[in-house]
Formats: structure tokens, sequence, C-alpha cells
């Protein structure tokens, strides 16, 4: 079956103008989940993966990844990150990251929380793809899922 493309015309993009809004406390969690074998999982907690500690590395990955939102979506604005805080919940066959950002300032940081999430998923990826892989080289099992937005909070 073959299979038909329709050509968008690409709009002019642009920035929203914030210059008028007020300055207020703003906060967004954000939450994901990788799903993982259960010999990789006890590999992270007990320590043992061959490239070192996973949830710390995928840590600092997630502060990177708030810090440098604007970098990596075009449209976001720069704001001045207040707080970023990063948990780890490990299941019985995934574990969920949780990404908290707060900020005073015009606009909210959902996508910095989300940001967050996704580089803390795909660094415990890539930390761990040589355990996930099957004997082709392919990940049979691995995903990351149900990123998304928990809360967005501002005043």
């Amino acid at each position: 079956m073959e299979k038909t493309f329709t050509h968008i015309e690409a709009g002019k993009a642009r920035m929203v103008d914030i210059s008028e809004k007020p300055d207020i406390g703003r906060r967004a969690k954000a939450a994901g989940e990788i799903m993982l074998s259960e010999g990789t999982l006890k590999k992270i907690s007990s320590g043992t993966v061959e490239k070192g500690n996973v949830l710390a590395t995928a840590r600092v990955a997630a502060v990177f990844a708030v810090k440098r939102t604007p970098d990596t979506i075009p449209m976001c604005h720069q704001i001045p990150i207040t707080s970023i805080d990063v948990d780890f919940e490990i299941g019985e066959e995934t574990i969920e990251a949780v990404v908290e950002v707060r900020s005073v300032g015009k606009t909210g940081v959902e996508m910095e929380a989300l940001a967050g999430v996704s580089a803390a998923l795909l660094t415990i990826w890539d930390m761990v793809k040589s355990a996930e892989k099957d004997a082709s080289g392919n990940y049979p099992h691995t995903a990351i899922r149900n990123i998304r937005v928990l809360e967005k909070v501002k005043g």
C-alpha cells in the first residue's frame, strides 16, 4: 500500500511576547517511566551497572536538561530556575522519574519539567542498554512511556 503525504506550508514561528506579564512564583511537576527487564532493575538497585551509578547520573542529566530547555525547544523562553527536584521510584518492571521545577517569572515551567524527565529516562536507557539488548541487538522489553505533566501551579 502506497503512503500519501500532505505538504503543510511552514508558517511564521515566533516566541510569545510575555513582557507585560508579572513575575510570579511558578511550579510544575512531570513524570514518566522506563520499562526494563528484572535483571537490569536488580543491577541498578545493587549498583552493579557497568557504566556506574545509573540514578545519580540520570539525576544530573535531568538538571542539565531543565537548565538547557530553551536550547532544545525553540520557542521556550529562557527563565530563571529557582529549584529542581528529581526523584526516582523503582517498581517491578519500571523506574519512574519525577521532576519538579520552580521559578519566579513570567511563564510556566512545565516544558522544563518534561525535558528533565525525558533526559533522565534517556540517560537510564543509555546506561543500561548493553544489559537490555537481545541477541540481535534490539530492545524488545525496553520502552519509555507515560511522560506527562502531573501538576502546574502559578501564584
